[in-house]
């Protein structure tokens, strides 16, 4: 093949490869433009100081159109009314009583993510190590410390294409971090030092004590936590995603069981007894549970059938009583402010 040729073909691949580009560019702005008129309406509020100042509850809007992925807020008194939106886009978010972490993407040609402390009129104030794709955030009580879970990639013993998970415990204010990977692993009477060590899914209980998700050899485990002693003890088996209750006696949780793979089930575990109760939602839940309350537990689950990225969140009884209902439509992320 001559030279002449050689760059006849290029150009002719560089041009194919062009219009294909441009091509998807419009059909992207195209379907974007249609959600967008598509949209439904959401009802919006502008008293943020009212919202905030009382019981609320937190969360990332997913109602298309305008405010898509912004941080919303609405009373507990009222969770599918009006909602309140401040200008933060986080792709997961939690919130205590002073304090807002919020995980969000920078979507270029690269995409990049952040783990941004917010202050109390929600701007930025100032960043916490984040590696990988966002997968869950936690903060303590007290605010004194937040918990994230990323998905990463090229851990040694992944197979290709596979994700690891990366847990870190850091100081709001950004002063200390820790990687769990670096906490003793104790299950029964051994210490796990497996390379395929994963942990992810903090819950906390106080400034030293937590619950997450322990896995390794195909297992995974509830195991109990001290940020102080860097030590994970495992309580039983079959956990994944643990959330406390207000009142630290049990645990909300995704079980696998028998069920196929990549399903789950939702549960609650007593710490003090070991009784599990199966909750009456029977789809399978992808997601960290939040308590609204003593009794009721909040998850996201996506709107089904659809084909939108809108999702909802919905309550159950704690008790495995009752039925699943939407708590709040067009919300994912949940957070409760007591």
């Amino acid at each position: 093949m001559t030279a002449r040729v050689r760059l006849g073909v290029f150009a002719a691949v560089a041009l194919i490869a062009f219009l294909g580009a441009g091509g998807y560019v419009a059909y992207a702005f195209h379907q974007r433009e249609v959600a967008h008129e598509a949209a439904p309406g959401v009802s919006t509020r502008t008293d943020v100081a009212t919202v905030v100042g009382g019981p609320h509850l937190a969360f990332r809007s997913t109602a298309l159109g305008d405010g898509y992925g912004q941080t919303a807020m609405v009373p507990l008194t009222a969770p599918d009314g009006p909602r309140v939106l401040i200008p933060a886009s986080c792709e997961r978010l939690y919130a205590a009583t002073t304090e807002m972490i919020c995980l969000s993407a920078d979507r270029g040609l690269v995409t990049t993510y952040r783990a941004i402390m917010l202050t109390a009129d929600f701007s930025a104030r100032n960043d916490l190590p984040l590696v990988g794709l966002p997968s869950r955030a936690r903060l303590s009580p007290d605010g004194t410390w937040a918990a994230t879970t990323t998905f990463v990639y090229g851990d040694s013993y992944n197979s290709p294409g596979r994700f690891s998970t990366r847990t870190l415990i850091t100081r709001v204010d950004g002063s200390a971090s820790v990687d769990l990977e670096q906490f003793q692993l104790i299950v029964g009477d051994r210490t796990v030092n497996a390379v395929d060590r994963n942990l992810w899914g903090v819950t906390f209980a106080n400034d030293d004590l937590f619950y997450a998700t322990a896995a390794s050899g195909g297992k995974t485990w509830l195991v109990r936590g001290s940020v102080a002693a860097r030590r994970l003890t495992a309580l039983r088996e079959d956990v994944e995603c643990p959330s406390l209750s207000p009142d630290r006696t049990r645990i909300a949780f995704k079980r696998h069981g028998d069920l196929p793979a990549g399903k789950w089930r939702l549960a609650i575990y007593d710490l003090a007894t070991g009784k599990e109760t199966l909750l009456a939602e029977e789809r399978s839940v992808d997601d960290q549970a939040e308590w609204l309350d003593d009794a009721h537990v909040l998850y996201g689950l996506p709107r089904a059938g659809e084909g939108t990225a809108s999702s909802d969140i919905w309550s159950v009884p704690a008790d495995g009583t009752g039925a699943p209902r939407i708590l709040v439509h067009n919300a994912w992320s949940p957070a409760v402010v007591r």
